[in-house]
C-alpha cells in the first residue's frame, strides 16, 4: 500500500524521463490522497495519442459517487480485484490507464517495534512510473468535472525489500513500478493484457532508507 509520495513536478525531470510537459499547476512536495498530483495518459479526446502530463486528485472517484470522500480510501487498487471492485471496475474495464511519476514513495517499517517512516526510491536514480488507473467525475451540485487516479499493487510477501513494510502480519503489497520500456506498452494494452504488467519491481533496483516525517507535517 502507498499513501504517500513524492511526485515529480520538475519541469527537465518529466520532460527526460516521461516525454510530457508539465501542468501550469503547483502541487505539494509530498502527495497525500485527495491531494492534486500529475498522472500521464492520453487524452481519449484526440486523435494523436501522445502521452500528456494532467493533473488529478490522488484517490480514485467513479463516476457515480456523490461526493469526493470516497478518495481517502482509494488511493490504491489491488490489481487482482480492481476489475470486480466498484470503486475500480469501470476505470479497469475502460482501459482508463495512466502512468504516475514519483521520485519516491514512503511505507511504515516495524523493524524497530514501532512505525517508522521510509523512503523508497530507484537505486539508479531514475523517477517511478507507477502504473494507475485514471477515473473521471462530475460533481452534481456545482456540474464541476474532477479527475482523479489511483495506483495499481501487487503482493509483496515474498520481495526482499518491500516486504519489509507494513505491521507484522498484514499482508504485503507495493506498487506496479513500470520499467521505461512498458510505459507506451500498459498504455496502449487491451483491457484483456493488462494483468500481464501486474509484476514486482526487481528488488536490487530499489533503494530504501529512513525518512521519518517532519514534525510540521505529522
Amino acid at each position: 500500500m502507498c499513501a504517500n509520495y513524492q511526485p515529480v513536478t520538475a519541469r527537465d525531470r518529466l520532460l527526460a524521463h516521461f516525454g510530457v510537459e508539465r501542468p501550469r499547476d503547483e502541487v505539494p512536495t509530498e502527495v497525500f490522497p485527495q491531494q492534486l498530483a500529475p498522472f500521464i495518459w492520453r487524452r481519449p479526446d484526440e486523435l494523436e495519442l501522445q502521452r500528456q502530463a494532467q493533473h488529478g486528485l490522488f484517490g480514485l472517484i467513479p463516476h457515480w459517487c456523490k461526493d469526493l470522500a470516497l478518495g481517502r480510501r482509494t488511493y490504491n487498487a489491488r490489481s487482482e480485484t480492481a476489475a470486480q471492485k466498484p470503486s475500480f471496475k469501470d476505470s479497469w474495464l475502460r482501459g482508463r490507464r495512466c502512468v504516475i511519476p514519483a521520485d519516491a514513495i514512503y511505507e511504515p517499517c516495524y523493524g524497530t517495534g514501532r512505525a517508522v517512516r521510509w523512503r523508497i526510491s530507484r537505486s539508479d536514480g531514475r523517477p517511478m512510473g507507477i502504473a494507475g488507473l485514471w477515473g473521471w467525475w462530475r460533481d452534481p451540485h456545482t456540474r464541476r468535472e474532477v479527475l482523479s487516479f489511483t495506483m495499481l499493487t501487487v503482493n509483496a510477501d515474498d520481495h526482499p525489500l518491500m516486504r519489509r513494510f507494513h505491521k507484522p502480519g498484514d499482508e504485503k503489497r507495493m506498487p506496479v513500478i513500470l520499467d521505461e520500456s512498458d510505459y507506451d506498452g500498459w498504455l496502449d494494452c487491451p483491457p484483456q493484457r493488462m494483468m500481464e504488467y501486474m509484476r514486482q519491481f526487481p528488488a536490487e533496483r530499489l533503494h530504501a532508507e529512513p525518512a521519518p516525517m517532519p514534525p510540521r507535517q505529522r
